[in-house]
């Protein structure tokens, strides 16, 4: 290990020192020294061996008061450098030992100034150094040194001094210093309070690293929760990673250890070195650092953020927006891959919003950004969940992104990972040494699928660590969602685990209640205190009441993913048309459940990985088939009751799997690519689905309840052809007619809803056969008149021509035109 070497003196910043007497602070308090001595010149000697200290105390026991031999004390004497030499304020050796080993629970209770019957005991733990001198308004006075680094002295009178250090190291230049180990706590009682019942909603605010100014001293505070630790010890660059001088006191009961560091400050790199009860050292990034080193660098990063949001208009907007009432379009991306040559928050803030606003869509969809070790994760193996990826910039850089989007009326939803957790030694497996944020019980900590941790959702403060997270994204960084990842695999204890693999719950189940219960807590929480935003469940089981809200007894999610439409619609748009009216069920079953929940439906990234192919790839036929059905499932999916995701590149029907590496295949659209115009018509239909659907509130307004939807065919399986219409709360419809068959079907008779006020002509709003999307340009030309002929239940009807493999819209057309 290197050794300490002389500090810069321009990271020292002036400060107006303070003392502490029983925990009160004491200002501006001086002593009485004795008569001052002629001071020698020349330089100092080396301080000579203490004399031996006075008896140890009992083994295992504190002692309440530090009681030292009644004798008068030794007067200060002159040594060489100017400056008196104080008389010994010695530690019982062993004393000495826990405290440079790092098993010291308490180092402030040994280190700092401490009240004496016969004056104050000054005592400096400064490993590698040759000499310390104290400094006072009435002059320098030298430490003795005792052991390890450990330098004392005695100032003889019963009050307080204010003091500064000035340290020398050998080879280098004095150093003035401020002793950290005088100041209190930086965390109140009523912080400590709310973390042990694990109700401190902001809990980022306290724990983790700091930079404040304490009693007119600059620095930075550090804090971590480690309940198991027999010492904790601040490592860092300021310390060439040797932790001796820098041990963290224990703050009663809570499990918290806390320091205050004079002269650090922003972008400062640390760790927190824990000595476990099996005598192990383990060094551990800091769980609630909010910012990190750049992978594959794992240390925790000073930080905090300077940015001034402009994004006011939408936060007063996004309070008072009705989610389920409103329309909403997801671009689903992953911001590492989206566009390879943007390495940074904030090149992509000046391409993306751009790009969504182009294509219409109202919120994008982040993939993990908080920080992760291997990038092949895609970001869902999380260490550092307080801190953004710094793969792409700084916490403020990434802030700014979110800021432009909002200023864009982009909204911006972040997926979030409380699911598990990677076990790499430097973040929070076994983060003290023992089970810690995981259950002590291997069967429960260990998650199959991934070769990960799970979270212990029955320990209070793991469960704030995650509640305060969650509210910690939407209030830092303004983010107006968050996508919980892998809801399913936290609400089963048999969750891919075979027979006697899992334990049952105490009634006997396969419910975890208690990620059940942190659920609730964390909707509730977020609900509560951010106003408008919105949380979505990717959870593929029939758990009942995922997006019922917490005081009817639900998990109180807003909206969850419809994996059941999304898999079923999928099996039935990979057949051959043929074979389509043998699972014509596939398409219609979605609505038997459609009100059981407040769905979105995805065609996320987990739908064109790992062998699944690419959306336009899964579809039948030749490369022309593929696009129309391709465009006329997105045709079918837009007007489908629920909100909608689409994964990026298949806004553009790419025919390749998505490759975190590599991202989408931007270079289809480049009129150099033969197929160029073919991607674009796809593009292009998706900013049209967009601006209709926005524009047309029969396909978002009544999303959620069953007076939105009415059936008008939706049993023509032998025509391969689904219709239905969506009604607005005031009644205004929306015809959607789907194709699914290679063949032009004219004269289709299709009911329709009477207009009333209307001379019952309906236009088409969108059809996904349209040239400008590459398809063929069959169309409904000229307004279509309904006529008094009842049909599909509906009091008129109209003949139609259907373009093949192609979904077409119906609207009403204005009285005016």
């Amino acid at each position: 290990m290197t050794p300490l070497g002389p500090l810069d003196p321009s990271d020292r910043q002036p400060a107006v020192p303070a003392t502490f007497r029983n925990g009160e602070r004491v200002r501006g308090a001086g002593w009485q020294p004795p008569a001052k001595p002629a001071r020698p010149s020349g330089a100092a000697a080396k301080s000579p061996a203490p004399q031996s200290p006075t008896a140890k105390s009992p083994a295992g026991r504190k002692p309440a008061v530090e009681r030292p031999a009644k004798s008068r004390p030794a007067p200060a004497r002159p040594v060489p450098g100017g400056a008196l030499r104080l008389p010994e304020a010695p530690l019982p050796p062993g004393e000495v030992d826990r405290l440079v080993s790092g098993a010291h629970h308490d180092p402030h209770a040994l280190l700092g100034a401490h009240a004496l019957p016969t004056g104050t005991a000054i005592r400096v733990l400064r490993p590698f150094a040759e000499r310390v001198v104290v400094e006072t308004a009435l002059g320098p006075a030298e430490l003795t040194h005792q052991q390890a680094g450990l330098f004392t002295g005695l100032l003889t009178g019963q009050r307080f001094p204010d003091y500064t250090l000035t340290v020398t190291y050998p080879g280098g230049q004095p150093l003035e210093q401020e002793d950290g180990y005088r100041f209190a706590p930086t965390l109140g009682e009523l912080d400590l309070h709310l973390i042990s019942e694990g109700r401190h909603e902001q809990l980022w605010t306290v724990l983790g690293s700091h930079v404040r100014t304490v009693d007119g001293v600059a620095g930075t505070s550090f804090a971590v929760w480690a309940p198991n630790a027999v010492g904790v010890r601040l490592i860092g660059s300021f310390n060439h990673w040797d932790g001796t001088g820098h041990p963290m006191r224990s703050l009663g009961s809570s499990g918290v250890w806390e320091l205050f560091v004079p002269g650090l400050g922003e972008g400062e790199r640390y760790k927190y070195q824990i000595l476990t009860r099996g005598g192990a050292i383990a060094e551990k990034a800091d769980p609630l650092a909010r910012a990190a080193q750049c992978p594959p660098d794992t240390a925790s990063v000073v930080h905090t953020s300077t940015y001034a949001w402009g994004d006011a208009g939408w936060m007063d907007a996004r309070a008072r927006t009705v989610h389920h009432r409103s329309p909403m379009s997801v671009y689903e991306l992953h911001l590492a891959s989206w566009r390879p040559d943007l390495t940074s928050y904030r090149q992509i803030a000046e391409v993306l919003p751009g790009y969504l606003t182009e294509l219409g869509f109202t919120h994008v969809e982040f993939m993990p950004v908080m920080e992760h070790p291997f990038g092949g994760s895609w970001g869902y193996q999380v260490s550092g969940f307080y801190a953004p990826t710094a793969r792409l910039g700084t916490p403020d850089d990434f802030r700014h992104l979110v800021d432009t989007l909002h200023r864009h009326n982009i909204g911006v939803l972040v997926d979030w990972v409380p699911a598990h957790f990677p076990k790499d030694d430097f973040a929070l497996a076994r983060f003290d040494g023992e089970p810690l944020y995981e259950p002590a019980d291997p069967q429960r900590a260990e998650h199959p699928d991934w070769g990960t941790l799970e979270f212990d959702y029955g320990r209070t403060e793991v469960r704030n660590f995650l509640v305060a997270n969650a509210v910690y994204w939407c209030e830092e960084f303004h983010v107006d969602g968050l996508r919980v990842d892998a809801v399913a695999s936290m609400l089963y204890l048999d969750y891919s685990r075979e027979g006697g693999d899992w334990s049952p719950n105490q009634f006997g189940g396969r419910e975890n209640l208690d990620a059940a219960s942190f659920l609730q807590e964390m909707n509730a929480t977020v609900y509560r205190r951010c106003p408008g935003v919105l949380t979505v469940a990717e959870e593929s089981t029939a758990w009942n009441g995922v997006t019922r809200p917490t005081d009817a007894g639900g998990l109180g999610f807003g909206l969850k993913w419809n994996m059941g439409w999304m898999h079923d619609s999928l099996v039935y748009m990979s057949k051959e048309p043929v074979h389509r009216k043998y699972h014509h069920h596939e398409m219609t079953f979605s609505m038997v459940y459609a009100y059981s929940e407040n769905y979105i439906l995805p065609i996320s990234h987990d739908e064109v990985v790992h062998g699944k192919q690419a959306l336009v790839s899964k579809m039948p036929g030749d490369w022309w088939q593929q696009r129309a059905n391709h465009r006329a499932y997105l045709g079918f999916m837009w007007a489908h009751p629920g909100k909608q995701l689409l994964f990026m590149g298949q806004e553009f029907a790419q025919g390749a799997e998505w490759e975190h590496e590599s991202g989408p295949q931007w270079w289809v659209l480049d009129e150099g690519w033969e197929a160029h115009a073919d991607h674009r018509g796809v593009q292009r239909l998706v900013g049209d689905l967009n601006r209709v659907y926005r524009g047309t509130p029969a396909l978002w307004e009544q999303d959620t309840v069953p007076a939105g939807f009415r059936w008008l065919d939706g049993g023509a399986a032998d025509d391969n052809v689904f219709s239905f219409v969506r009604f607005a709360a005031d009644g205004s419809p929306l015809v959607a007619v789907c194709n699914f068959s290679p063949v032009v079907r004219h004269g289709f008779r299709v009911g329709l809803p009477r207009l009333e006020g209307h001379d019952q002509l309906w236009e088409e709003a969108l059809n996904t056969d349209a040239e400008r999307y590459g398809g063929g340009g069959i169309a409904n030309s000229r307004p279509v008149k309904a006529e008094g002929t009842q049909w599909n239940g509906q009091p008129r009807s109209a003949e139609l021509v259907l373009p093949p493999l192609a979904t077409v819209w119906l609207r009403p057309v204005r009285p005016n035109g």
